[in-house]
């Protein structure tokens, strides 16, 4: 265990940094937590679909299948333990037509390569005796997939966080790092220098810009910041949908998706857009007829003036228009050669599902570091 000198400064109080935040404060680290805007949580973590997903998408052997897959069990049980909100809706990937039968099946066998078990196949009738909207030549339904209040788990984590002594500065953005043979330095916007035995940099949008800000950080280390917009659809009225509804995936993303909130209230999206600023949030009326046309593949009832923009949300993508696939990184000295420096790039989904599973990862490799 650390001594309880170690201190450690996580940059960022999205829900990944909170996780691991909590994660360092409860190994006895002495923990800052710096957020640059003013409250916790209000970028990429306030604009997901908040899903807690299984572990299928993922290529086996990744950080996402791996991280997805232990921070699912880890979640539930968390939830649990501290009331937050959550139901395990379970979610449906639906074969809309016959030629994509072979694809539903490549996702059953990559979800059984991933530790994901208790996948169900379902034939059309099968389908719709659950979900009788439903139109689809096949399904996979998915019981561990399920819903979260996002807002309340960053606030346990937050709230685990101070229990532990670990303190969080907001309105406090780092500039740059600085480092020496011994220390990390972290230089705020006013000023203020921070001497820490280990960083961080779990700042979403902003942990790319802070890397290339930290010194004797070689950029081959540092990867090429993408912006995927995500726009959101909401459904006025009554949802006629138990489940979560997804298509099979494209690239890019995992299709217009259908996705309920604790409230019972249906979303459709996201759609996935590479364009060139992290704040491009609009959504746009215009696409309204593209997402009621990939709707209409699975729900052919769709009642089109239900459909109303709802909100957009923005991931922090490492991969680019022609990656099939990037995976997370999370870079420590063993890469980069900088004692104390931990990097988290391309958190993107599924970040909140593996949210403690990362925290534990970054945990066990700060220790590690601490033996050296």
């Amino acid at each position: 265990m650390p001594t309880t000198n170690t201190t450690a400064a996580v940059i960022g109080a999205g829900v990944v940094g909170l996780a691991v935040a909590r994660a360092l404060a409860q190994r006895g680290h002495e923990v800052f937590v710096l957020e640059a805007e003013q409250a916790i949580g209000t970028q990429t973590s306030s604009r997901s679909s908040e899903v807690i997903h299984a572990g299928i998408y993922y290529p086996p052997g990744s950080l996402k299948a791996r991280l997805c897959v232990e921070g699912r069990h880890q979640l539930y049980a968390y939830c649990t333990q501290r009331n937050i909100g959550h139901r395990r809706t379970g979610k449906l990937i639906v074969a809309t037509d016959a030629d994509q039968l072979v694809a539903l099946q490549a996702l059953a066998q990559r979800a059984a390569a991933n530790g994901v078990n208790d996948l169900q196949w379902l034939t059309a009738s099968q389908a719709q005796a659950l979900e009788p909207a439903l139109r689809c030549h096949a399904a996979l339904l998915s019981p561990s997939t399920g819903i979260i209040d996002s807002h309340s788990l960053m606030l346990a984590l937050q709230g685990d966080l101070e229990q532990a002594g670990g303190v969080l500065a907001l309105c406090s953005p780092a500039v740059r790092i600085e480092a020496d043979a011994r220390l990390l330095t972290i230089i705020t916007h006013d000023g203020t220098q921070l001497p820490v035995d280990f960083v961080v940099n779990a700042a979403g949008h902003g942990a790319i810009p802070l890397a290339r800000r930290t010194a004797g950080l070689a950029a081959g280390h540092i990867p090429t910041a993408y912006f995927v917009k995500g726009q959101y659809f909401s459904l006025t009225g009554k949802a006629p949908f138990q489940h979560l509804i997804y298509p099979i995936p494209v690239p890019g993303g995992l299709g217009i998706h259908l996705t309920l909130d604790l409230g019972g209230q249906a979303r459709f999206g996201p759609d996935a857009q590479f364009v060139e600023r992290a704040d491009d949030l609009q959504v746009n009326p215009d696409d309204l007829p593209r997402f009621a046309a990939a709707i209409r593949s699975y729900w052919p009832d769709l009642p089109a003036e239900r459909l109303q923009p709802g909100y957009a949300g923005m991931r922090p993508n490492i991969g680019g228009p022609a990656a099939t696939f990037s995976d997370f990184i999370i870079q420590d000295a063993c890469t980069h050669g900088i004692p104390g420096l931990i990097n988290l790039f391309g958190i993107e989904s599924p970040g909140l599902t593996a949210c403690l599973a990362i925290a534990e990862e970054v945990a066990r490799r700060a220790d590690l570091q601490r033996l050296r």
